[in-house]
């Protein structure tokens, strides 16, 4: 079967062109292509299924506006950036999709998928956000809600085996993800966090496991022949942590690095926060296991949120930072309103801390540069 590419795609990168010239391949092959958001989103089941999972969040203001025509202006820009590229059919990761796989984390979202779900096959699933219930047996149940949507949506078997496998796959992924960011362990760290973050980004234009850790592993064995340990020798080293920072990476890391900082560890969604868990694949019931490993993600949607607060100070004393970085995106309710007790454990355990809240536009990059030097040049 032949498939047309979105009008828009010429407007996009020469690395996304060749990530969607890939999906499109995908599905011209038979396959299937599941849309997803967040990282609660289990994989290892759409893995299981025979999707190729792909991110949709959107990182860009281009799209916004667009998206404002029919969602609040006062709403998260990753909600409005995301609903405006499906809207526009600028996303051929949207495009291609034939299912999309959106989760209850915050009101914002779970009510734009009700919206996305007009435009395009949209599941949702519903995740416990209590930790003091008992939200495993809550989340197990929703799992095996979602297999049996799946099977009998597209015709086919989701077999534990099939799922221990996935598993396995998944958690090779995970350790040479940890591998990779372990390097900025050392002093000074071989990356830059602009450098590692981009290469974490850059795996989700890869849809096959094999290649997903073989990168990994290649680059990471590069880096440590060759990296220029020197390039940041005497930079100031800065955790990030918050909100998902892809559309402000720009705006943060890169104003960070260019004032005597150097992003040493990425905590958010994208970092360490949800790469350091594995899925027991020996355990009896799998579908439990998966259940548990991503319930273990400290995400500001859960209260509480004790997972966070036991990470971060683990994370200040391995990766030795000088300082926390709190990016906060516009309208997210959750980290927004959680910031002020992450200030108060970095009074606890004497680290500073910046909470900066921003949006997709440029027009605060100034006053967002300004903010960041006076920080470290008071550290």
């Amino acid at each position: 079967m032949s498939y047309d590419l979105p009008a828009k795609f010429e407007e996009f990168s020469e690395a996304r062109r060749q990530g969607f010239l890939r999906v499109k391949q995908v599905k011209e092959n038979g396959g299937k292509v599941a849309g997803i958001f967040c990282t609660f989103t289990p994989t290892e089941i759409l893995d299981a299924a025979g999707f190729i999972s792909v991110s949709l969040c959107g990182m860009s203001n281009e799209t916004v506006p667009a998206a404002e025509t029919q969602l609040p202006k006062n709403l998260c820009p990753l909600i409005k950036s995301s609903y405006g590229f499906a809207l526009t059919d600028k996303c051929p990761y949207t495009y291609f999709s034939d299912l999309i796989v959106g989760e209850t984390t915050c009101d914002g979202k779970k009510k734009m998928y009700e919206m996305l779900g007009k435009l395009k096959p949209t599941y949702i699933l519903h995740l416990p956000q209590g930790h003091d219930s008992d939200p495993v047996t809550v989340w197990t149940a929703e799992l095996r809600r979602f297999i049996a949507f799946l099977e009998e949506k597209f015709n086919l078997t989701i077999t534990d085996e099939a799922l221990r496998q996935a598993a396995r796959q998944r958690n090779a992924q995970r350790q040479a993800h940890m591998k990779l960011m372990e390097l900025q362990k050392q002093t000074p760290p071989p990356l830059g966090g602009m450098q590692m973050y981009a290469t974490m980004e850059g795996t989700g234009f890869m849809f096959t496991h094999e290649d997903r850790v073989n990168k990994l592993n290649q680059l990471r064995e590069s880096v440590e022949a060759n990296a220029d340990r020197s390039a940041f020798a005497g930079a100031k080293r800065i955790l990030v942590t918050g909100c998902p920072i892809g559309g402000v990476l720009q705006k943060t890391v890169k104003a960070i690095e260019e004032n005597g900082g150097v992003v040493v560890c990425f905590e958010n969604c994208s970092g360490i926060k949800a790469a350091f868990q594995m899925v027991d694949t020996e355990a009896e019931d799998i579908v439990k296991a998966i259940a548990q490993r991503y319930l273990q993600i400290g995400c500001s949607v859960m209260t509480p949120n004790t997972e966070r607060m036991k990470l971060l100070p683990k994370l200040v004393e391995e990766y030795k930072v000088d300082g926390i970085v709190e990016v906060d995106l516009q309208a997210c309710t959750p980290y927004c309103v959680e910031s002020f007790q992450i200030k108060q454990l970095c009074e606890q355990i004497n680290i500073p801390y910046l909470a900066v809240e921003t949006d997709y536009s440029t027009g605060d990059s100034g006053q967002l540069a300004t903010r960041l030097e006076a920080f470290l040049e008071m550290l």
